[in-house]
């Protein structure tokens, strides 16, 4: 289902989840307030869940950890709050999370090192805290890490200087 740059206004309805062999999910460029329902971690078939430039609120729910069929998880430049749940890190099938300008806090969470398939992985622009986990070195397949615009702190693990497409803050290697 794409309903794209429609104008939608009002929150996601909570009966989406319902929606049991949706594929594709994509809200993004509308007016959309509220939270995003924990309801849409019943599509255990979704493929990909896009809700970038809208204005949603609250946390990212931690059921979205339970769709495993997911690759790509878009929900950039909303007003996102509260920690990126580690959930998140059982997305196994994951190619893209991009979570970049919203306002989420909080570490980056170390599971998000499970996600072997994941190739662009897009957090700047948030209100991110800590040290860069040693766990995303195993992301062997990953081509783009932003990482700028937080406040991340300590050091860059060795292995992620070697990623293509590599922004993050001004911080030394780990030796």
């Amino acid at each position: 289902m794409r309903l794209g740059g429609n104008y939608l206004t009002g929150s996601i309805a909570t009966e989406l989840g319902n929606l049991s062999n949706l594929v594709t999910l994509s809200l993004s460029n509308n007016v959309l307030t509220g939270p995003i329902p924990a309801e849409l971690g019943d599509l255990t078939n979704l493929e990909e869940l896009d809700l970038h430039f809208n204005e949603l609120t609250g946390p990212i729910p931690t059921e979205l950890g339970g769709l495993t069929n997911l690759r790509e998880l878009w929900a950039w430049n909303n007003q996102l709050t509260g920690p990126i749940p580690a959930e998140l890190g059982n997305l196994s099938n994951l190619e893209e999370l991009r979570l970049l300008n919203n306002e989420l806090t909080g570490p980056i969470p170390a599971e998000l090192g499970n996600l072997t398939n994941l190739e662009w992985l897009d957090l700047q622009g948030n209100e991110l805290t800590g040290p860069i986990p040693a766990e995303l070195v195993d992301l062997t397949n990953l081509v783009t890490l932003y990482l700028q615009d937080n406040q991340l702190t300590g050091c860059i693990p060795v292995g992620l200087r070697d990623v293509r497409h590599l922004r993050a803050p001004d911080l030394p290697d780990c030796g």
